[in-house]
């Protein structure tokens, strides 16, 4: 089961045929995700945030649309990505949690994202976590063994620790990697495929994986 959310980053970023493909799977509206789900004619299950990006009058719409709305006030113990992601995980243990319109903009508020599946309460989720835009596919890893597949229509594969890693191996991509270890956050960033499965492992750390392409016409 997938839960899809969709937090409130610039609506340029969102590839809104995708997330029109799923529009009949679960999905959680963050802060001003949740106006634009409605907007595509997306009735989430709930919408959550301090919602201080929109007016009065679309908050009223999101009250009057969806059963449930919880407000929260801008100062307080939670990001409105965190909220959405602890209400899609509340519950439901779903075995896939997307994450759209959490890159563009701010970049404060990128880095909270993405380095949100590391946190504690969110960590028996993190190999679950997509984030997804226009451009990206970033998906967790821990320790292991991997084989991944090319997703159609990405041409580079990026690599990045985003802990201390050890005996990271790039078997089979365009430029391989052979037992690489580093103390800090790395970025391997515009590797390739060699074939539709590629393969890569690593001995201990976090890994984020992005498959990625360059810029396409927007909302794609």
């Amino acid at each position: 089961m997938r839960v899809n959310v969709l937090v409130g980053g610039p609506i340029e970023m969102v590839p809104t045929k995708l997330i029109n493909e799923r529009r009949n799977e679960k999905w959680v509206g963050v802060d001003r995700g949740a106006v634009t789900l409605l907007k595509m004619g997306i009735v989430p299950m709930i919408a959550v945030g301090d919602f201080d990006s929109i007016t009065s009058n679309e908050l009223q719409g999101l009250e009057n649309a969806l059963h449930q709305v919880k407000v929260y006030p801008p100062e307080k113990n939670y990001t409105d990505t965190q909220l959405g992601i602890r209400f899609a995980t509340q519950d439901k243990n779903p075995d896939e949690i997307d994450i759209f319109g959490a890159t563009g903009g701010r970049l404060d508020h990128l880095l909270a994202n993405i380095f949100l599946p590391l946190q504690a309460e969110f960590r028996p989720y993190l190999t679950r976590i997509k984030i997804i835009d226009c451009q990206n596919i970033m998906a967790y890893y821990l320790p292991g063994r991997y084989t991944i597949s090319h997703i159609k229509g990405k041409k580079y594969l990026a690599f990045v620790n985003l802990t201390p890693v050890e005996g990271l191996t790039l078997q089979d991509e365009k430029y391989p990697l052979i037992d690489w270890n580093s103390k800090i956050p790395f970025s391997w960033t515009s590797n390739e495929f060699t074939a539709e499965e590629n393969h890569f492992s690593f001995k201990k750390g976090i890994m984020a994986v992005i498959q990625c392409n360059d810029p396409l016409k927007l909302g794609n």
